[in-house]
Protein backbone atom coordinates (compact mmCIF):
# COMPACT_ATOMS: atom_id res chain seq x y z
CA UNK A 1 0.00 0.00 0.00
CA UNK A 2 1.36 3.49 -1.20
CA UNK A 3 -0.12 6.61 -1.44
CA UNK A 4 1.09 8.97 -4.63
CA UNK A 5 0.86 12.91 -5.20
CA UNK A 6 1.16 14.09 -8.74
CA UNK A 7 1.30 17.35 -10.18
CA UNK A 8 -1.54 19.62 -12.21
CA UNK A 9 -3.22 17.29 -14.97
CA UNK A 10 -4.42 20.24 -16.66
CA UNK A 11 -7.01 17.78 -18.93
CA UNK A 12 -3.93 15.17 -19.71
CA UNK A 13 -5.19 11.62 -19.01
CA UNK A 14 -2.03 10.09 -21.00
CA UNK A 15 0.54 11.29 -18.67
CA UNK A 16 -1.33 10.40 -15.71
CA UNK A 17 -2.00 7.06 -17.04
CA UNK A 18 1.64 6.51 -18.05
CA UNK A 19 2.32 7.41 -14.67
CA UNK A 20 0.31 5.00 -12.93
CA UNK A 21 1.42 2.12 -14.89
CA UNK A 22 5.31 3.04 -14.29
CA UNK A 23 4.26 2.68 -10.53
CA UNK A 24 2.34 -0.21 -10.74
CA UNK A 25 -0.33 1.47 -8.88
CA UNK A 26 -3.00 -0.86 -7.41
CA UNK A 27 -6.64 0.39 -7.40
CA UNK A 28 -7.36 -1.98 -4.88
CA UNK A 29 -4.69 -0.57 -2.54
CA UNK A 30 -2.90 2.65 -3.15
CA UNK A 31 -3.98 5.91 -3.09
CA UNK A 32 -4.06 8.81 -5.08
CA UNK A 33 -2.98 12.49 -4.44
CA UNK A 34 -4.38 15.69 -6.76
CA UNK A 35 -2.74 19.01 -6.26
CA UNK A 36 -5.64 20.41 -8.10
CA UNK A 37 -6.03 22.23 -12.00
CA UNK A 38 -7.27 18.77 -12.55
CA UNK A 39 -8.58 19.97 -16.38
CA UNK A 40 -8.23 23.03 -18.69
CA UNK A 41 -5.89 24.08 -21.20
CA UNK A 42 -5.23 19.60 -22.01
CA UNK A 43 -6.36 17.57 -24.65
CA UNK A 44 -8.60 15.15 -22.64
CA UNK A 45 -10.30 17.33 -19.88
CA UNK A 46 -13.83 15.44 -19.76
CA UNK A 47 -12.43 11.93 -20.20
CA UNK A 48 -9.94 13.54 -17.40
CA UNK A 49 -12.82 14.23 -14.76
CA UNK A 50 -14.65 11.06 -15.53
CA UNK A 51 -11.86 8.73 -15.11
CA UNK A 52 -11.28 10.70 -11.40
CA UNK A 53 -14.83 10.61 -10.82
CA UNK A 54 -15.03 6.47 -11.08
CA UNK A 55 -11.76 6.37 -8.49
CA UNK A 56 -12.98 8.95 -6.27
CA UNK A 57 -13.12 6.88 -3.41
CA UNK A 58 -9.27 6.24 -4.30
CA UNK A 59 -7.94 9.60 -4.20
CA UNK A 60 -7.61 13.17 -2.92
CA UNK A 61 -8.72 16.09 -4.60
CA UNK A 62 -7.60 19.55 -3.48
CA UNK A 63 -9.19 22.41 -6.00
CA UNK A 64 -6.95 24.60 -7.78
CA UNK A 65 -7.79 28.06 -9.62
CA UNK A 66 -8.89 25.96 -13.05
CA UNK A 67 -11.62 23.38 -11.34
CA UNK A 68 -12.95 26.76 -9.46
CA UNK A 69 -12.90 28.52 -12.85
CA UNK A 70 -14.34 25.60 -14.33
CA UNK A 71 -17.61 25.35 -11.20
CA UNK A 72 -17.73 29.01 -12.19
CA UNK A 73 -18.95 28.55 -15.68
CA UNK A 74 -20.72 25.79 -15.47
CA UNK A 75 -22.50 27.52 -13.14
CA UNK A 76 -23.21 30.43 -15.10
CA UNK A 77 -20.95 33.72 -13.57
CA UNK A 78 -18.17 33.40 -15.84
CA UNK A 79 -17.78 33.18 -19.31
CA UNK A 80 -15.07 30.93 -20.99
CA UNK A 81 -11.82 32.32 -21.81
CA UNK A 82 -10.50 31.97 -24.61
CA UNK A 83 -7.63 29.67 -24.25
CA UNK A 84 -10.28 27.31 -22.22
CA UNK A 85 -10.93 23.84 -23.28
CA UNK A 86 -14.14 23.09 -21.45
CA UNK A 87 -16.67 23.10 -23.61
CA UNK A 88 -16.77 19.23 -23.82
CA UNK A 89 -17.15 19.30 -20.12
CA UNK A 90 -19.93 21.92 -20.21
CA UNK A 91 -21.75 20.09 -22.81
CA UNK A 92 -21.78 16.64 -21.57
CA UNK A 93 -24.71 14.84 -19.66
CA UNK A 94 -23.30 14.23 -16.56
CA UNK A 95 -21.82 17.80 -16.39
CA UNK A 96 -23.31 19.41 -13.03
CA UNK A 97 -22.60 15.29 -11.00
CA UNK A 98 -18.97 15.99 -11.76
CA UNK A 99 -19.30 19.73 -11.00
CA UNK A 100 -21.16 18.98 -7.40
CA UNK A 101 -18.56 16.19 -7.03
CA UNK A 102 -16.00 18.61 -7.62
CA UNK A 103 -17.72 21.41 -5.04
CA UNK A 104 -17.66 19.08 -2.29
CA UNK A 105 -13.53 18.68 -2.98
CA UNK A 106 -11.21 20.55 0.04
CA UNK A 107 -8.98 23.56 -0.46
CA UNK A 108 -6.20 21.89 1.95
CA UNK A 109 -6.17 18.30 2.75
CA UNK A 110 -3.40 17.07 5.45
CA UNK A 111 -2.36 13.75 6.63
CA UNK A 112 -1.23 13.52 9.95
CA UNK A 113 -0.18 9.55 9.74
CA UNK A 114 1.68 10.52 6.49
CA UNK A 115 2.98 14.17 7.40
CA UNK A 116 2.16 16.11 4.44
CA UNK A 117 -0.54 18.74 4.05
CA UNK A 118 -1.45 19.01 0.50
CA UNK A 119 -2.40 22.63 -1.25
CA UNK A 120 -2.82 24.15 -4.51
CA UNK A 121 -1.28 27.11 -4.67
CA UNK A 122 0.31 27.59 -1.32
CA UNK A 123 -0.01 28.71 2.56
CA UNK A 124 0.44 32.26 3.41
CA UNK A 125 3.40 33.22 5.84
CA UNK A 126 1.23 33.95 8.72
CA UNK A 127 -0.37 30.92 9.27
CA UNK A 128 0.11 27.90 11.07
CA UNK A 129 -1.54 24.04 9.34
CA UNK A 130 -3.70 24.22 11.71
CA UNK A 131 -5.40 28.05 11.00
CA UNK A 132 -5.09 26.46 6.82
CA UNK A 133 -7.06 24.12 7.60
CA UNK A 134 -9.74 25.95 9.76
CA UNK A 135 -9.63 28.89 6.91
CA UNK A 136 -10.02 26.11 4.72
CA UNK A 137 -13.15 24.28 6.20
CA UNK A 138 -15.20 27.71 6.42
CA UNK A 139 -14.66 28.19 2.69
CA UNK A 140 -15.55 24.49 1.25
CA UNK A 141 -18.89 24.88 3.85
CA UNK A 142 -19.38 27.99 1.46
CA UNK A 143 -19.14 25.70 -1.28
CA UNK A 144 -21.12 23.21 -0.04
CA UNK A 145 -24.25 25.31 0.88
CA UNK A 146 -26.57 27.13 -0.92
CA UNK A 147 -24.47 30.29 -0.62
CA UNK A 148 -22.18 28.56 -3.63
CA UNK A 149 -23.73 30.91 -5.94
CA UNK A 150 -23.10 33.94 -4.08
CA UNK A 151 -19.37 33.03 -3.78
CA UNK A 152 -18.87 32.14 -7.34
CA UNK A 153 -20.74 35.40 -8.44
CA UNK A 154 -17.97 37.15 -6.08
CA UNK A 155 -14.80 35.00 -6.71
CA UNK A 156 -12.61 36.79 -8.59
CA UNK A 157 -10.53 39.87 -8.02
CA UNK A 158 -7.54 40.68 -6.55
CA UNK A 159 -8.64 42.65 -3.31
CA UNK A 160 -8.26 42.88 -0.11
CA UNK A 161 -4.61 41.49 -1.12
CA UNK A 162 -4.28 40.20 2.73
CA UNK A 163 -6.06 38.12 5.34
CA UNK A 164 -7.33 40.00 8.04
CA UNK A 165 -9.77 38.56 10.48
CA UNK A 166 -12.16 41.03 10.62
CA UNK A 167 -12.95 40.57 7.08
CA UNK A 168 -16.70 39.29 6.11
CA UNK A 169 -18.58 37.88 3.36
CA UNK A 170 -16.69 37.50 -0.02
CA UNK A 171 -14.01 39.60 1.02
CA UNK A 172 -12.95 36.80 3.42
CA UNK A 173 -13.84 34.02 0.71
CA UNK A 174 -12.10 35.71 -1.83
CA UNK A 175 -8.74 36.33 0.24
CA UNK A 176 -9.09 32.83 1.32
CA UNK A 177 -9.47 31.95 -2.68
CA UNK A 178 -6.51 33.63 -3.92
CA UNK A 179 -4.12 32.17 -0.93
CA UNK A 180 -4.84 29.01 -1.24
CA UNK A 181 -5.24 28.22 -5.14
CA UNK A 182 -3.51 31.66 -6.81
CA UNK A 183 0.04 32.76 -4.84
CA UNK A 184 3.17 32.79 -5.81
CA UNK A 185 4.61 35.63 -4.65
CA UNK A 186 3.56 37.33 -1.41
CA UNK A 187 5.21 39.64 1.19
CA UNK A 188 6.73 38.50 4.95
CA UNK A 189 3.05 39.60 6.26
CA UNK A 190 0.97 37.68 3.43
CA UNK A 191 0.23 40.87 1.11
CA UNK A 192 -0.09 38.95 -2.05
CA UNK A 193 1.44 39.94 -5.42
CA UNK A 194 -1.10 38.10 -8.41
CA UNK A 195 0.44 39.47 -11.45
CA UNK A 196 3.61 37.53 -11.98
CA UNK A 197 3.89 34.49 -13.04
CA UNK A 198 7.49 34.11 -13.18
CA UNK A 199 10.25 32.03 -11.37
CA UNK A 200 11.95 33.42 -8.08
CA UNK A 201 14.81 34.60 -10.07
CA UNK A 202 12.43 37.50 -11.87
CA UNK A 203 9.93 38.07 -8.16
CA UNK A 204 8.67 41.72 -7.91
CA UNK A 205 10.48 44.13 -5.75
CA UNK A 206 9.17 43.41 -2.05
CA UNK A 207 8.00 39.67 -2.11
CA UNK A 208 9.26 36.51 -2.54
CA UNK A 209 7.92 32.96 -3.09
CA UNK A 210 5.33 32.15 -0.20
CA UNK A 211 7.50 29.07 0.75
CA UNK A 212 10.74 31.39 1.50
CA UNK A 213 9.72 33.30 3.99
CA UNK A 214 12.04 32.62 6.84
CA UNK A 215 9.50 33.13 9.93
CA UNK A 216 6.76 31.34 7.92
CA UNK A 217 4.68 29.30 10.67
CA UNK A 218 4.82 26.29 8.68
CA UNK A 219 8.56 25.78 7.80
CA UNK A 220 8.77 22.98 9.91
CA UNK A 221 5.45 20.93 7.78
CA UNK A 222 5.67 19.08 4.55
CA UNK A 223 3.95 20.67 2.21
CA UNK A 224 2.60 19.11 -1.44
CA UNK A 225 1.77 21.92 -3.99
CA UNK A 226 1.45 22.74 -7.70
CA UNK A 227 0.02 25.37 -9.62
CA UNK A 228 4.01 27.17 -10.65
CA UNK A 229 5.02 25.52 -13.53
CA UNK A 230 7.77 28.25 -13.78
CA UNK A 231 9.64 26.38 -10.93
CA UNK A 232 10.11 23.50 -12.79
CA UNK A 233 9.47 21.29 -9.97
CA UNK A 234 12.64 22.86 -7.54
CA UNK A 235 11.37 24.65 -4.37
CA UNK A 236 14.93 24.62 -3.14
CA UNK A 237 13.22 24.89 0.18
CA UNK A 238 13.15 21.76 3.00
CA UNK A 239 10.18 20.51 3.53
CA UNK A 240 8.70 21.64 -0.12
CA UNK A 241 7.54 19.83 -2.55
CA UNK A 242 6.78 21.37 -6.32
CA UNK A 243 5.16 19.17 -8.61
CA UNK A 244 3.90 21.18 -11.27
CA UNK A 245 6.48 20.54 -13.70
CA UNK A 246 4.67 22.04 -16.61
CA UNK A 247 2.85 19.34 -18.53
CA UNK A 248 0.42 21.05 -20.35
CA UNK A 249 2.84 23.42 -21.57
CA UNK A 250 4.72 20.74 -23.26
CA UNK A 251 7.07 19.46 -20.03
CA UNK A 252 6.20 16.96 -18.03
CA UNK A 253 3.86 15.40 -15.23
CA UNK A 254 5.66 14.66 -12.24
CA UNK A 255 4.49 11.99 -9.46
CA UNK A 256 6.21 11.70 -5.99
CA UNK A 257 5.68 8.72 -3.71
CA UNK A 258 4.87 10.06 -0.27
CA UNK A 259 6.40 7.10 1.38
CA UNK A 260 9.94 7.64 0.77
CA UNK A 261 9.89 10.79 -1.50
CA UNK A 262 11.08 8.93 -4.75
CA UNK A 263 10.18 11.09 -8.33
CA UNK A 264 8.49 9.40 -11.20
CA UNK A 265 8.15 11.21 -14.10
CA UNK A 266 6.30 11.02 -17.78
CA UNK A 267 6.62 13.32 -20.72
CA UNK A 268 3.50 15.38 -21.92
Amino acid sequence: MATYAVGDLQGCLKPLKCLLKTVDFDWQQDHLWLVGDLINRGPDCLKTLRFLYKHRDNITVVLGNHDLHLLAVAYGYRMPGNGDTLDEILAADDCFELMDWLRHCPLVHTDEELGYTMVHAGIPPQWSIKKANKRARELEAVLQSDDFHTYFENMYGNTPDCWDKNLEGVDRWRVITNYFTRMRFCSKDGHLELKSKSGPKNQPKGFAPWFSHKKRKTADDKIIFGHWAALEGKADTENIYALDTGCVWGGSMTMMRLEDEKLFSCDC
